[in-house]
């Protein structure tokens, strides 16, 4: 349990140096956010803040990760390649957005394409694993769910679900650094309860890939909540999609590994939510001419409704964390 708590403070801590050293510099840098015409027209008067501050998170996380990272590394440089991989995606976009000063980046089909390349290295490597397969475990049940070759698809369309759906969700200040820091949180403390089953029945190699998913689930909490003090309302600093697709990518791993997908439906369940309502949206629109919510994602709906934006994320953040620890009930 101290590795947990000294991971999520060495992120913090670090996270917190390169944020006091960067924000400024993105700011002479002149790194602006560009606002879309068509968001809420409370935003308009965010345009111009740093964005691509994802950079400081990733920091934060990948020096801790390393850090206390133990024994066997296969799964710490698996869960940071793939996080790199789809903040990577996100850096280009980033960079389009900035150097074009223009609120679109890369076109939609180019980050699909680069997403999909990413998610089917997760999925291969996952199912060519011992230690993971084809097997799923049941939240609440525990029993474990053995989709044979139809993992691969499954695994591909969920991590990219997840990757779009944290990109989705920033969309307020705070709201998917803090959503994502509970959920990290959580799997940190369930790899905690994993590793302490292996290390009781003597499976020392597990254990010690197991430990360092800990490590890394703490760090990107430590990361994301030194993040915030930057990227809370008002907010000095944006993630950019640098920091949303890195987040995505990390959450989708520590789902894969865990092999607690399933689970990712009830912790990050508003994260997910974030991307059916953008489907519900354009599906009613396109069939019925008609829009179910005032703006989506959801939490722009509750914007439009005159919900002040500090009010929505701390509701975001309360709902979380009840459905985390629900989470945690389903795999006790």
């Amino acid at each position: 349990m101290d590795i947990i708590i000294y991971s999520v403070l060495a992120a913090f801590f670090i996270a917190l140096a390169a944020g006091y050293v960067g924000v400024p510099l993105l700011k002479r840098l002149k790194i602006g956010q560009q606002i879309r015409d068509d968001g809420p027209q409370t935003h308009l008067s965010k345009a111009g803040t740093p964005t691509m501050g994802g950079i400081i998170i990733l920091i934060g996380l990948i020096a801790a990760s390393l850090i206390f990272a133990r024994g066997s590394f296969e799964y710490m440089w698996f869960a940071l390649g793939i996080t790199l991989g789809f903040g990577l995606i996100g850096l280009m976009d980033d960079l389009i957005i900035v150097l074009k000063k223009r609120s679109l980046g890369l076109k939609a089909y180019q980050k699909i394409i680069g997403q999909l390349g990413i998610a089917l290295i997760v999925a291969f490597f996952a199912y060519n694993n011992p230690a993971i397969g084809s097997k799923l475990v049941l939240p609440f049940i525990g029993v474990e769910w053995d989709l044979g070759v139809w993992y691969i698809p499954f695994t591909v369309i969920s991590v990219v679900l997840i990757v779009n759906s944290v990109n989705l969700t920033d969309g307020l200040d705070g709201l998917a650094s803090g959503v994502v820091l509970i959920n990290t949180a959580t799997y940190a403390l369930i790899f905690f309860g994993i590793y302490q089953m292996y290390a009781s029945t003597g499976q020392t190699l597990a254990a010690a890939g197991t430990s360092n998913m800990m490590v890394f689930s703490a760090a990107v909490t430590g990361a994301c909540l030194g993040f915030l003090r930057f990227n809370t309302y008002p907010a000095k600093v944006f993630m950019g999609d640098t920091g949303s697709f890195a987040l995505g990518g990390a959450i989708a791993v520590i789902g894969v590994v865990s092999r607690l997908q399933l689970l990712l439906v009830i912790t990050g369940f508003l994260v997910l939510m974030s991307s059916i309502s953008v489907i519900l949206q354009v599906g009613s629109y396109k069939t019925r001419k008609k829009r179910i919510f005032k703006m989506a994602p959801l939490h722009h709906h509750f914007e439009l409704k005159g919900i002040p934006e500090t009010r929505i994320v701390a509701f975001y953040y309360m709902i979380t964390v009840i459905l985390c620890l629900v989470g945690i009930l389903a795999v006790n």
